[in-house]
């Protein structure tokens, strides 16, 4: 065997590794974005829920609900740009 051979081998199969647990990373976002996008509407509904029957602190649901999904995007921009960052800047062979 040769030892140039084994470490490019070696090389490529840690940076398929990587980029396999980066793109993961972004599949697990992204299902956490929709979780609690899926939550969100759900309490927005609840909320519309509580002040047709007269309850008033169904605006404080409905605003809870409301603010949630921005800082949910950004945990998600954030995630993802650390998991493409990992995966670009990992070495794709090794000298």
């Amino acid at each position: 065997m040769n030892p140039t051979l084994i470490k490019i081998a070696g090389a490529g199969r840690a940076y398929q590794a990587v980029a396999q647990s980066a793109a993961i990373a972004i599949q697990d976002a992204t299902d956490y974005l929709r979780n609690m996008s899926t939550i969100a509407v759900t309490a927005t509904g609840v909320g519309m829920a509580q002040l047709v029957a007269g309850n008033a602190n169904g605006t404080v649901v409905i605003s809870a609900a409301t603010n949630l999904i921005p800082s949910v995007v950004t945990n998600y921009t954030q995630i993802a740009q650390a998991a493409i960052q990992v995966a670009t800047n990992f070495p794709q062979s090794f000298s």
